[in-house]
């Protein structure tokens, strides 16, 4: 698949996302390319894989919420009321973060993600999704760190 004129950010909510959302808005525009902003949201670690329900669990729609919530809450606190120009698409996705980023960067001329993010531990230099990004996406990564 061919790149398309565009950045992808992953955010999850965290203050590295935040960071990553707004460096890659910069990036973006400097670049003059589209701003694609990914979250992504998976089942609660309470259900085993053989204790969902047919038909899904009854939290998925409180967690999609949940999702919507902080990526919205993460665009206001990077840019304020007023969205950046070029942010064309803001897609709240189920599934790994890693795996969909990986995904979503085979058709990226950049992907953007903050260091680490709200899971894991706390000591980590780099977090389980950034390091599956930087081994396996498609097109070049950058990670973001803290501003100092």
């Amino acid at each position: 698949m061919d790149p398309v004129e565009r950045v992808v950010v992953g955010i999850d909510g965290s203050e590295y996302s935040t960071l990553a959302l707004q460096t890659a808005a910069t990036l973006a525009k400097a670049l003059a390319l589209r701003l694609d902003v990914v979250s992504c949201w998976s089942r609660s670690d309470i259900y085993f894989a053989a204790e969902i329900p047919v038909g899904g669990f009854p939290e998925a729609d409180v967690l999609e919420v949940e999702a919507t919530r902080l990526v919205e809450d993460a665009v206001e606190r990077a840019f304020g009321p007023e969205r950046p120009p070029g942010l064309v698409d803001v897609s709240i996705r189920y599934g790994h973060p890693g795996k969909i980023l990986v995904d979503e960067s085979a058709s990226a001329r950049l992907l953007v993600v903050g260091r680490r993010g709200r899971g894991g531990f706390l000591g980590l230099r780099l977090g389980s999704v950034s390091s599956a990004c930087v081994a396996h996406a498609h097109c070049p990564v950058l990670v973001v760190n803290e501003p100092d």
